[in-house]
């Protein structure tokens, strides 16, 4: 008689993070359910069509040993449903769901955070770190801080291990946002005008967040229900150098010119893009040692990560 391999519920895993996260989980030995919003005709998909405070969790937790729960409300249009969407998703259904798990006697609690909940810019600062004190950033940074705070107290009654992760921008294939703006960029060869901007930034490749959220499974700290990580690359690099390496790993010659950083960010706000100035010309370093404390190493380096990315995208 095999052996029974042990059971994960990952949300969200049609989308990009978990495209990457569910496959390196049957890899090392996980029995993946994967919940996703439509049907995509895999056996091991149930679907679940919304999150939130009255989503019935009961057949998706069903032998579960570990949830991995990485969906979440980012984007919203329409500004005055915002607040009840995020409420709703990234704070009563996480925190929903966490209860439902523990409920159903799950072991272990993988939260997808962001790094958001400390701000957008450690400007003039040290390094965030995970003691810092929160100073949440958008519906979305707030939202995640909330969602956080309810897991505290829910560890506290508990026996599930609850492990928050909060990544910087992740980047990959299939990644959307500032990363696939810069992509597109790049291999239409325009010209950035971010030549100037002498800042230093955390990314993250998806299979370095892949490999710790594997690491956090396999080892959760025995005496401790609530951890919280901040997890990064290796190197924390300028914006000018990011857009440098995308460029080569796409084989292609950076196009940059420079602008004042000041002039820059008065006309990204003039434009009603204040979260890209956030978001590529503020400062934004991590402290990632408590996470290699455990043993983790990001083990994809930076050029490693945009080639992966990049040829994935191509194939």
């Amino acid at each position: 008689m095999s052996e029974r391999k042990p059971v994960v519920l990952v949300t969200g895993a049609s989308g990009f993070v978990g495209r990457h996260v569910a496959p390196a989980l049957v890899e090392q030995g996980w029995s993946v359910r994967r919940a996703v919003r439509s049907p995509e005709g895999l056996d091991d998909e149930i679907v679940i069509e919304s999150i939130g405070p009255d989503t019935n969790w009961q057949a998706a937790l069903d032998g579960v040993d570990a949830v991995v729960h990485l969906a979440a409300r980012v984007h919203h249009k329409h500004e005055e449903h915002a607040v009840q969407l995020y409420r709703n998703v990234n704070i009563a259904g996480t925190l929903h769901l966490a209860r439902s798990a523990a409920g159903a006697g799950v072991r272990k609690f993988i939260f997808i955070s962001t790094v958001l909940v400390h701000g957008r810019s450690n400007e003039g600062r040290a390094p965030f770190s995970e003691d810092d004190i929160l100073t949440p950033r958008g519906l979305y940074g707030m939202s995640k801080a909330a969602a956080e705070a309810g897991l505290k107290t829910l560890a506290r009654d508990s026996d599930m291990k609850i492990s928050v992760i909060r990544p910087p921008l992740v980047y990959g294939a299939g990644a959307k946002g500032n990363f696939a703006l810069l992509s597109r960029a790049v291999n239409l060869g325009l010209p950035l005008p971010f030549a100037a901007i002498r800042n230093h930034r955390a990314f993250l490749a998806v299979q370095n967040l892949s490999s710790f959220i594997l690491r956090r499974l396999a080892h959760p700290d025995p005496a401790s229900n609530f951890e919280v990580f901040l997890i990064a690359d290796k190197e924390q690099v300028s914006t000018p150098e990011f857009i440098e390496r995308l460029a080569r790993a796409a084989g292609k010659r950076p196009r940059m010119f420079a602008v004042p950083q000041d002039l820059l960010g008065s006309v990204l706000g003039v434009i009603g893009r204040q979260d890209t100035h956030d978001s590529l010309i503020g400062s934004l370093e991590l402290n990632v040692s408590k996470a290699i404390a455990t043993g983790w190493r990001p083990e994809v380096s930076l050029d490693e990560g945009l080639r992966l990315a990049l040829s994935s995208q191509d194939a």
